[in-house]
């Protein structure tokens, strides 16, 4: 895409006026960045995938509520991981969180694990023992 030819159109970067740096080709033909306030159809497809987000983090909610889920599997939608990234971050196997979201197990985790949990999410290990989803 030409330099001249970079969308600028009203989006969510617009509104709070900041840029996208991309990459465009100058008069000469060379790749060369500039600023974009935004591109509609980037636009849209970043609001659906919010709205998806959003989606699994109120159905986690009500998980944790109805008592089918712990609230490790409710911290884990609201800060936008999955399994192996939450995994990771703790140190631990993937089966091993899939198990901790269960609530009756994960009342029972010991304090080393509680804590590798609460800073992942980054919290004291007593806010994550007691912590109550809204």
């Amino acid at each position: 895409m030409k330099k001249d030819e970079v969308p600028q159109d009203d989006g969510s970067l617009s509104k709070s006026n900041l840029k996208e740096l991309i990459y465009a080709t100058d008069e000469g033909g060379r790749y060369t960045t500039t600023l974009s306030s935004g591109w509609e159809p980037k636009s849209i497809a970043l609001s659906q995938s919010l709205d998806a987000i959003n989606e699994r983090v109120a159905d986690a909610l009500a998980k944790v509520k109805g008592g089918e889920a712990s609230v490790l599997y409710y911290l884990m939608e609201l800060h936008r991981m999955d399994v192996p990234v939450l995994a990771g971050y703790a140190g631990t196997w993937q089966w091993r969180v899939k198990r901790h979201f269960k609530p009756e197990v994960f009342e029972k985790l010991d304090d080393r694990t509680i804590k590798k949990y609460a800073d992942a999410f980054g919290m004291s290990p007593d806010a994550l023992r007691h912590f109550k989803p809204e």
